[in-house]
């Protein structure tokens, strides 16, 4: 699956490699209702092409204009679109407002290396964190692929813009928890990519998510999946069929990348069976066992399906957004 933000870097790189300047747009803060996140990307190149969006239409019509009168011509440049900004006329539907920074770049060999990078970083190759100065172009600096990403921050000083790949989740093998997990990792945002080699799991399976939004179906057996191709820091692995054949192998495959989470589903006292198991037949040693979430979830009394998927989605969560030192 091609992400937004990959179709954004992707069209502001065939422009530039065409000779064309072009400006990057990236959503620094919202403040009430707004229709789109920090991170947000957009870029519009000099023939007033443009990929992604910033709002609901009203601040990229805006947008459109000014660049075309010949605005934001600096290297970059922030503005504030609603009450209390530096556009305060255009008002946005949900009645917010929010802060961007434009980024004019022209078609040369930094500008190149730039988008490159992003490509990259947004593919799960290489993470990276762009550095801004008040009116300067973007410096970056590259990350080691298993750490997570910082969160944006802004000061009067500099910008501090992250790129790397969305979060993932991996659902190693189909059951009924699988489903709703599916179900809220896309609500929450993810891209959700389930691993099942079982024939008679299939055809429930497309039924429901064939040609869904951020989901993609993987015919083949998670753990293999999982030699082939491993996993970025971005992605989160969860094991929730309670076959060992399925689960136990894909635990073996899943820690040897730097996905944030790996989480498999069990009472305590087969977490524990399971834990002396790889133990033995994996060659696991204790700190690669404390990376696997046995019992997977948050203690919320869990008891359906749907419940039990609220508790691993949030466990997922609050790692995610906590850091490392939350695992």
């Amino acid at each position: 699956m091609i992400t937004l933000d990959q179709r954004v870097i992707n069209a502001a790189l065939r422009s530039s490699q065409a000779g064309q300047r072009v400006w990057l747009c990236t959503v620094l803060r919202t403040y009430g209702s707004s229709p789109r996140a920090p991170g947000t990307l957009m870029t519009v190149n000099e023939a007033g092409e443009y990929c992604g969006s910033l709002s609901g239409g009203c601040i990229e019509e805006d947008f459109l204009t000014q660049l075309a009168a010949g605005a934001y011509r600096a290297s970059s440049q922030r503005v504030r679109y609603g009450e209390g900004g530096l556009r305060p006329d255009v008002s946005l539907p949900c009645g917010g407002s929010l802060e961007i920074v434009i980024e004019c770049l022209p078609p040369d060999e930094t500008t190149l290396a730039l988008l490159s990078a992003m490509q990259r970083a947004l593919s799960g190759q290489q993470p990276l964190v762009k550095l801004i100065g008040p009116g300067e172009r973007a410096r970056w600096e590259t990350l080691a692929t298993d750490r997570v990403l910082p969160a944006i921050s802004v000061s009067e000083q500099q910008l501090l813009l992250p790129v790397g790949a969305i979060p993932e989740l991996l659902v190693a093998g189909y059951s009924s928890v699988a489903f709703e997990c599916i179900r809220l990792g896309q609500i929450l945002g993810f891209h959700v990519r389930v691993c099942e080699h079982r024939p008679e799991m299939l055809p429930e399976l497309e039924q429901h998510f064939s040609g869904a939004d951020n989901v993609t179906l993987v015919a083949q057996h998670p753990a293999r999946w999982l030699e082939l191709n491993g996993a970025h820091a971005a992605v989160a692995i969860v094991a929730l069929t309670h076959d060992p054949r399925i689960d136990d192998l894909t635990m073996m495959e899943a820690i040897a990348t730097p996905a944030f989470y790996i989480g498999i589903m069990g009472s305590a006292k087969n977490s524990e069976k399971r834990r002396a198991r790889l133990q033995q037949i994996g060659g696991m040693d204790g700190a690669e066992l404390d990376r696997i979430h046995a019992p997977i979830g948050l203690p919320i009394g869990s008891k359906t399906p749907a419940e039990i998927a609220l508790s691993v989605m949030a466990d997922i969560v609050r790692v995610k957004n906590r850091g490392p030192s939350a695992a």
